[in-house]
């Protein structure tokens, strides 16, 4: 089965089986309601056993299922008269990233997120959400006109991280990281970060200087993916799994190190299991949010911004910096 997960394979196994029978007894007419009744109860107990005990890795898995919502799926089912914004006006258009200007409840907002392909055509036009510098150029542009106008910016996060090619170097990749990194700490509006499914290196942070982050609940949020984690540590890409735990990258942990701002809860199993019962979660903590943030000044909003990162990780009294704070 397409997008199916290891973790996952005991409960698609009995879902299978249940359906089996129902089959039997629709095509023999049998009574087997009473087996279908066993089943489905021992069904909701092995759900509830898997998914309510993942470990990191069976998040991993799932924020990079193929079939889990992106920044495009949300904003058809979150805004309306969405009007996508293309170029930096230096460079091109990155279609890895995309950007534009829409409405929340009636509310103007500019919206930028990372856009990965749903399948090979697309994310090679895409660079499976991969952006170049000019993807990051053209979010800062909008950005920028977003505090102009008074609009509030919501960046949608979902990348394995920026693109490292040789050409992406060439034109700045770096340095327009930085600029994004920079600028979005002294906007003037309200920010909000959603983390989507993978948040990856820098490629994410140039998206992820916000008044509030908030993740999936099976997102991840790293400065390096696990594997690449594990070549480093162990010289052993195979060790992912064990990288994926002692990096404390999913968003319970980070909650838990006050990395982030909130959790939105997923769909059991994953957002791909039911995209429009996800985006009304996300509904619901967009419009709490929004509701906090648009209470404080310009001023506010930059203080609020420096002070939670201040607040992110412990020092001494002689200002060094020891850890993350737990």
């Amino acid at each position: 089965m397409v997008g199916e997960l290891e973790f996952e394979k005991p409960v698609i196994e009995l879902r299978k089986k249940i359906a089996e029978l129902k089959e039997i007894t629709k095509a023999a007419d049998v009574d087997l309601t009473d087996e279908i009744e066993k089943l489905e109860v021992r069904l909701e107990r092995l759900e509830k056993e898997i998914y309510e005990n993942m470990k990191p890795w069976d998040r991993v898995q799932i924020a990079r299922h193929p079939n889990r919502p992106t920044t495009l799926d949300y904003v058809s089912l979150l805004f309306t008269d969405f009007f996508e914004c293309h170029g930096d006006r230096t460079f091109g258009d990155d279609q890895a990233i995309v950007a534009g200007i829409a409405k929340f409840q009636g509310l103007p907002v500019t919206i930028i997120g990372h856009q990965r392909g749903k399948d090979t055509k697309e994310n090679i036009r895409r660079n499976f959400g991969m952006p170049h510098p000019e993807g990051y150029r053209k979010a800062l542009r909008l950005m920028k006109q977003a505090d102009k106008f008074r609009r509030p910016i919501i960046c949608f996060i979902d990348t394995k991280g920026a693109y490292p090619g040789k050409a992406a170097e060439e034109r700045g990749q770096s340095e327009a990281i930085a600029r994004n990194l920079f600028e979005m700490a002294g906007l003037k509006v309200p920010i909000i970060c959603i983390v989507i499914g993978e948040g990856g290196s820098g490629g994410a942070l140039a998206l992820g200087v916000g008044n509030r982050i908030l993740m999936l609940e099976n997102s991840t949020y790293s400065v390096i993916s696990p594997e690449g984690a594990a070549s480093i540590l162990w010289k052993d890409a195979t060790k992912a799994k064990l990288a994926a735990e002692k990096m404390k990258i999913t968003a319970p942990d980070l909650k838990e190190l006050n990395i982030i701002d909130d959790i939105i809860p997923e769909v059991k199993g994953g957002a791909h299991k039911d995209m429009l019962l996800q985006a009304e979660s996300i509904h619901h903590a967009l419009v709490k949010t929004l509701r906090e943030l648009n209470q404080l000044s310009e001023e506010q909003l930059i203080q609020d911004r420096y002070e939670k990162y201040k607040a992110i990780g412990e020092f001494s009294s002689q200002n060094e910096y020891i850890g993350t704070t737990k």
